[in-house]
């Protein structure tokens, strides 16, 4: 997990580096919302869906062409955790519960499987793909009245469909990596390995539906004028 978490942004943005004359697509951006449920994997957790969150957000897209976008994403989750029922336990056993708010703003790359969109017939577009995403960027948590931030690496995949030429609607499930272990509030090191990449810090998911709408055209023919 630790290779995969540090090789798949590296392999995506050396591809959009090196694309070769990938065709336009019509719009240069789209906007939107999204919303769903979102789970958390750490300290206080068995599973990343044991006690389940809502999310939700906004996300803009560069559209450079048809396979190819640049993503911002700003969302919200609710994250809760809880050791009763653990195999792990404190001394004691003692038992710890939290309930968190995290604020993330993610810059992504997405590479769609397909040409995505609709008319062209030339181009062999599709008005539906899957796609994959990874990027950076930062969280920040409230819990028990304490603020903490750390930075993270989002990892995505999803299948989007284009209902009409300037709708999009897509379906996507994401893991994002964070590096602090105070997501989840003052628990931290449960496990006593310093070296457990999976659960010493935390990480949460997204499984998101969203509704994005395409603006800013692009002139068909371009004349040069002196």
């Amino acid at each position: 997990m630790k290779r995969l978490t540090i090789i798949l942004p590296i392999l995506l943005c050396c591809a959009i580096a090196g694309r070769l004359h990938a065709q336009e697509s019509t719009y240069k951006f789209d906007m939107g919302g999204q919303i769903g449920v979102s789970g958390y994997l750490g300290d206080a957790s068995s599973s990343i869906l044991s006690h389940p969150g809502v999310a939700g957000g906004l996300t803009f897209h560069y559209l450079p062409d048809v396979r190819w976008s640049l993503r911002t994403v700003a969302n919200v989750l609710t994250i809760s955790g809880d050791t009763k029922g653990m195999d792990d336990v404190f001394p004691g056993f003692a038992s710890y519960d939290f309930k968190a708010t995290v604020i993330e703003l993610q810059e992504r790359i997405e590479f769609n499987f397909f040409p995505y969109g609709i008319g062209e017939t030339y181009k062999r577009l599709r008005r539906w793909t899957p796609y994959l995403a990874a990027g950076v960027g930062l969280s920040v948590s409230t819990c028990s009245g304490q603020t903490n931030a750390g930075f993270n690496i989002p990892m995505a995949f999803g299948i989007k469909y284009k209902a009409k030429p300037r709708l999009n609607l897509a379906l996507e499930f994401s893991m994002t990596k964070v590096f602090s272990d105070h997501m989840d509030g003052p628990l931290s090191d449960l496990h006593q390995i310093q070296s457990s990449f999976a659960r010493n810090t935390d990480w949460y998911s997204d499984i998101s539906f969203s509704i994005t709408y395409e603006f800013g055209e692009r002139c068909a023919t371009c004349h040069y004028v002196d």
